[in-house]
């Protein structure tokens, strides 16, 4: 199971990511103050950097820094943030552009300097390609000045406080040239030193966030000037030795999007982190429900928790919502870094409409695990409580989730709609995956054709009211094809696997999937005749029946996720021995106070 979930690379790729995570030097103490995490995460990203056999391998390697987010989200999530940061947009985005041999990169892959990356300002977010910070080529030098020239244009939330050391940033500014705009690229601008900020850099520490904490800052910068070797140059836009910009590309948003180019394994790595987040919710609240024991139907009963029925139907959907969004995310990883530049468009809107669902379902299934854990999973020190808190972190970074959907589902709907897949629903059962997973690809094919004829619809309106009226059904068009491309990474993982039981088990997951989903969307499928009334009739029952034939298995499914046992033996709810290790850990939580001792006022009765 677990090489099924883990696409046969565990030994290869995740195994070193969970031994280091082991270490105890990478974890953060459960009561440190927001700046002591801070500090201390910067503290473990040079320790982390010292234990790297090669920083420019990791920096090549996408899948190596896909695994690293999922394994330190869940035990340091903060220093999974400078990480990616670090090497993948700043390091990154360097070995992507043009080399230049007067460009020093030792401090960086030595980790004496911190880089980050500059881009979202105040006045815009998703709409960054229309941002204000302007780099103006100054041909007597061949440098260029930097500048802020409004409110709106400080850069917002990078990690550029002094906290960690002294730090440079990848700029993204519009190079001015010749008087002419020649779009947004990006300039390798000094921000601090061991003093402070640098001469025309202004730093604002921004207040504390929910989720991670991050040295997030307001930065500006006035009339900063920066040398030649500043600019990252590329096929994209180049300046000769005589100060001619040539490009062989000719619109400046096309510009904007190749020097923000590892914004795309971003999305990768911030599905990554959610997956990792989503596995160790779910591994935490199953494991706590076979051992915490409660109230049973008889007189002087005692069962464990998952014997409910009502509690172990919320924890089995949680569970097949897991393996979705774990295989959906090795199935999209897998396709994008071994896509070509041929299927590029395609591999870079599934990645994007991946990143949005993997962060909302997993953050729907690390409350849904939150919650039933009751009260003890509200105590941090049982490492569920601020789970659901990390994920928005995913849900805004590198696209926020709905507006790369709405991009997604513009692409989509410029397709030709999808045929019909199901065959006629008269005969079929609702155990047979093929033919669970055709209705779920009809369900795209439904959405699809709705939007379009929204669309068509609307054609005499303006461009914004048009797109308005079909904008609904498109995103229903969109997460349709998400859940049908998770199923299918379900389905393909248990035709794959060739242990007998795994397949079984796999093939029960993905039924239990594909008919939550159908059941949502029953009316739909009626109406087009895709299945048949007493298909709706069955439906429940058929879930109930999935259920069932996972329920017995789900110690050994929960196990197959791989979270190390040795971060589960700190969490007293999931240990075996849950009272024995919550009672200790609370006996050692504060000095004990006099009530605390039992010398109270209260008269004995």
């Amino acid at each position: 199971m677990t090489d099924a979930l883990f696409a046969g690379r565990f030994d290869a790729v995740h195994a070193p990511w969970r031994a280091l995570c082991d270490d105890e030097s990478f974890h953060r103490p459960a009561d440190a103050s927001p700046q002591e995490r801070v500090v201390g995460s910067y503290r473990r990203l040079r320790l982390l950097n010292e234990t790297l056999g090669s920083v420019e391998d990791l920096v090549d390697d996408v899948e190596a820094m896909a695994a690293l987010h999922e394994w330190l989200c869940p035990v340091e999530g903060g220093l999974a943030t400078f990480a990616g940061i670090h090497y993948n947009l700043f390091l990154g985005s360097l070995a992507d552009h043009d080399a230049d041999d007067r460009r020093d990169l030792t401090p960086f892959t030595t980790m004496r300097r911190t880089g980050i990356f500059l881009c979202t300002e105040v006045g815009h977010g998703n709409d960054a390609a229309r941002l204000e910070t302007t780099a103006t080529y100054e041909p007597s030098t061949g440098g260029f000045v930097l500048h802020t020239p409004t409110p709106a244009a400080q850069k917002f939330m990078p990690n550029a406080g002094t906290v960690g050391g002294p730090k440079t940033g990848l700029v993204a500014a519009r190079l001015i040239h010749a008087g002419t705009d020649r779009g947004v690229f990006l300039f390798l601008t000094p921000l601090t030193d061991e003093r402070g900020a640098l001469p025309g850099v202004r730093i604002r520490r921004l207040p504390d966030k929910i989720g991670y904490a991050v040295d997030h800052c307001l930065t500006a910068f006035d009339q900063v000037r920066l040398p030649p070797q500043a600019f990252l140059a590329g096929e994209h836009g180049r300046l000769s030795a005589d100060g001619a910009f040539t490009s062989s590309v000719d619109k400046t948003r096309l510009r904007f999007l190749r020097s923000i180019d590892r914004v795309t394994p971003g999305k990768l790595h911030m599905s990554a982190g959610a997956v990792g987040l989503t596995r160790t919710a779910l591994t935490i609240a199953v494991r706590y429900a076979h051992t915490r024991r409660t109230t049973g139907l008889l007189a002087g009963q005692s069962v464990p928790l998952f014997d409910h029925g009502s509690h172990r139907a919320r924890l089995l959907d949680a569970l097949a919502d897991t393996y979705a969004v774990t295989l959906l995310h090795r199935t999209v990883l897998s396709r994008w870094v071994r896509g070509g530049a041929a299927g590029r468009a395609d591999n870079d809107r599934l990645v994007a409409i991946a990143k949005a669902w993997i962060t909302w379902r997993g953050r729907a299934v690390a409350v849904e695990c939150r919650e039933r854990c009751g009260a003890q999973g509200l105590l941090p020190f049982n490492g569920i409580a601020e789970l659901p808190d990390y994920y928005p972190a995913g849900i805004t970074a590198e696209g926020d989730n709905l507006v790369i959907w709405v991009k997604a589902a513009g692409e989509l709907l410029g397709r030709e709609t999808p045929a019909p897949v199901a065959a006629a629903p008269d005969g079929r059962r609702l155990d047979d995956p093929e033919f669970l997973q055709a209705l779920l690809c009809d369900l795209d094919s439904i959405w699809h054709r709705r939007a379009r004829a929204r669309w068509i619809k609307a054609s005499s309106a303006a461009p914004l009211d048009r797109w308005n009226a079909a904008v609904g059904p498109a995103l229903e068009m969109t997460n349709a094809h998400a859940q049908h491309q998770a199923a299918r990474s379900l389905l393909s993982a248990a035709t794959r696997s060739g242990h007998p039981q795994a397949r079984t088990l796999l093939l029960a997951v993905h039924r239990l999937f594909a008919l939550r989903r159908i059941a949502r969307h029953a009316g739909d499928l009626l109406a087009e005749e895709r299945i048949t009334a007493d298909h709706v009739r069955e439906l429940p029952d058929a879930a109930e029946a999935a259920m069932a034939r996972l329920a017995p298995h789900a110690p050994i499914l929960v196990d197959a996720l791989a979270v190390s046992p040795r971060l589960l033996d700190r969490l007293p709810i999931a240990r075996t021995d849950f009272l024995a290790a919550f009672d200790l850990v609370t006996r050692h939580a504060h000095p004990a106070g006099p009530d605390e001792r039992g010398d109270t006022d209260v008269p004995a009765p």
